[in-house]
């Protein structure tokens, strides 16, 4: 079967990735290798846990319009705006084309990647796995400051005037969680709560709200009793003004987790490949949209996926998570 190549394809139609099947292959994934828990379209031969670039260079995409997708956790159409000057950055460097597709879920951006339709991708930190075994992408940047710090909390808030005052009174409350594959709003809560003394589904009622902003929101409406959300969400909900952080209280907080991975197709061009690294580690955010509304973060870091995403595949193996295209949706 000949080895797909990336196109440049109408944005219309990159909407409609989430409807495409999981039937891409490359030549190179037919073979007989070493993948891990990847899925068979890859290989990993050097056991660094992601998808190796395809051995023969016809596999390799070189596209002249790149697309880019931020995670879908909060509205797209404001951050196609707060990421403009970072696309036209990107731009520069890469002297390409590039365009901002505004994904309208997690499933819907890794199968975009997979199908080739998508070549450099901000994944949230709990479906970050699912894109690297299912669709082929290649951790590389994070944002962070200029000492290297990086990362957010799992926050578990209630509201204000709520009877629940620690995790114990949680206890027979209808609780939001998230998505089925988001680590702060699900995964983690499920594995870090029960050592300390709350299980979830078991001692409180879980409702999946569909994201982090709507589980604060239905908190400060009292829609839910209480709501574990990643930090850095709720942290730039109250900055826009989306809630009074003097109506929530906050019961627990873990400690820090990666927040989300830069990612590019694991077969573009190794030279196009340069010059998205390039264009992520020389961008600066003083001054722009993009570093107001990410408040602390200063640059891009290196990083990736088998040391930084430890602690988060531990945490989705104690939740008993595979990562199946069944699993993420």
């Amino acid at each position: 079967m000949e080895t797909p190549r990336f196109c440049k394809r109408p944005l219309a139609m990159l909407a409609a990735a989430s409807l495409l099947p999981f039937a891409l292959l490359s030549t190179h994934a037919l073979a007989e290798c070493e993948r891990g828990d990847l899925d068979p379209l890859y290989c990993d031969e050097n056991g660094d846990m992601v998808a190796d670039r395809p051995s023969d260079e016809s596999g390799w995409a070189n596209p002249d319009t790149l697309i880019f997708a931020y995670t879908p956790v909060e509205d797209p159409a404001i951050y196609s705006d707060i990421w403009q000057p970072f696309i036209d950055h990107l731009s520069e460097v890469t002297e390409r084309d590039v365009r901002f597709f505004a994904v309208q879920s997690n499933a819907a951006q890794v199968e975009a990647m997979r199908s080739g339709r998508l070549h450099i991708a901000g994944f949230s930190t709990g479906p970050t796995p699912f894109a690297v075994n299912l669709a082929g992408a290649v951790p590389f940047a994070l944002m962070g400051s200029d000492d290297g710090q990086f990362g957010y909390t799992l926050q578990l808030f209630t509201h204000v005037d709520s009877d629940i005052e620690s995790l114990e009174d949680l206890k027979g409350k209808r609780v939001a969680h998230t998505s089925p594959t988001s680590n702060s709003g699900n995964l983690a809560p499920r594995a870090l709560l029960p050592e300390l003394g709350i299980t979830p589904e078991e001692d409180y009622d879980v409702v999946y709200s569909g994201s982090h902003d709507q589980s604060m929101l239905g908190v400060v409406a009292r829609d839910y009793d209480a709501a574990p959300v990643a930090s850095e969400v709720v942290e730039r909900m109250a900055a826009r003004g989306l809630y009074d952080e003097e109506d929530v209280r906050l019961i627990y907080e873990s400690d820090r987790f990666p927040t989300t991975s830069y990612n590019y197709a694991h077969n573009l061009h190794p030279d196009l490949v340069a010059k998205i690294e390039e264009a992520f580690f020389t961008f600066d955010f003083v001054g722009t949209e993009l570093g107001e509304e990410f408040e602390g973060v200063e640059k891009f870091i290196p990083i990736n996926y088998k040391d930084n995403w430890q602690v988060i595949r531990t945490i989705q193996a104690a939740n008993d998570v595979s990562y199946t295209r069944e699993n993420l949706e």
